[in-house]
């Protein structure tokens, strides 16, 4: 059923995405705050160009932050203007298999954000490679709603479409390391770094 659901939603965007999209300028991701919070940039790391190449993203960010004390965290974010060329945002379930990680777990997960009524839905990924696990927290996120579901993300890519004329989205994904035995903590840390990025995230989507 969801498969159809995708293969139905893909071809509305196809035949339905009007001729003249509204594309608006994000602001550049590398005025993206370097404190959160008591979170502090640590690390910055610009992607190689051969990875440019294969994403296709407009702009993007990838940086560890850290708190006193904490292990540093990784943000990543990749912002496209327009899906309406086949260009969309790589889910990590496929990216980080083909990276060498096997996967453990994957469900959906709710995040307390401060100041938001509602939590955030997101992906909650752990994958292994050797003895090492990791944490990947990941979602969709456009200027109306934030999406953990792949298939969701593809239907609401042509009511967006239809309705403000935008195709625009961005991925976020939060990595941590996984050690055995500290599974609560880093889950707690986690759940804090996106309560503390989510405001800044928010802003580098264009209203």
């Amino acid at each position: 059923m969801a498969v159809s659901v995708l293969l139905v939603a893909q071809a509305a965007a196809y035949y339905l995405l009007p001729k003249a999209e509204y594309a608006p300028e994000a602001p550049p991701m590398a005025s993206f705050p370097a404190e959160l919070g008591g979170w502090r940039v640590v690390a910055d790391y610009p992607l190689e160009e051969e990875v440019r190449k294969v994403l296709r993203a407009d702009d993007t960010l990838n940086r560890s932050y850290a708190s006193a004390g904490q292990v540093p965290l990784n943000l990543f974010m990749a912002y496209f203007k327009s899906q309406k060329t086949g260009v969309a945002p790589h889910s990590p379930k496929n990216c980080l298999p083909g990276s060498g990680w096997a996967p453990l777990s994957s469900e959906i997960a709710e995040v307390r954000i401060a100041g938001r009524s509602e939590p955030l839905e997101v992906n909650r990924f752990i994958v292994a490679r050797g003895t090492e696990k990791t944490l990947v927290l990941y979602w969709y996120q456009t200027a109306y709603r934030v999406i953990a579901s792949e298939y969701e993300a593809k239907v609401w890519l042509v009511i967006d479409s239809l309705m403000h004329r935008r195709s625009d989205t961005a991925i976020v994904r939060v990595v941590a390391p996984l050690p055995d035995g500290r599974e609560g903590e880093i889950e707690k840390l986690t759940s804090e770094f996106i309560s503390a990025a989510f405001p800044a995230v928010s802003r580098q989507i264009p209203r």
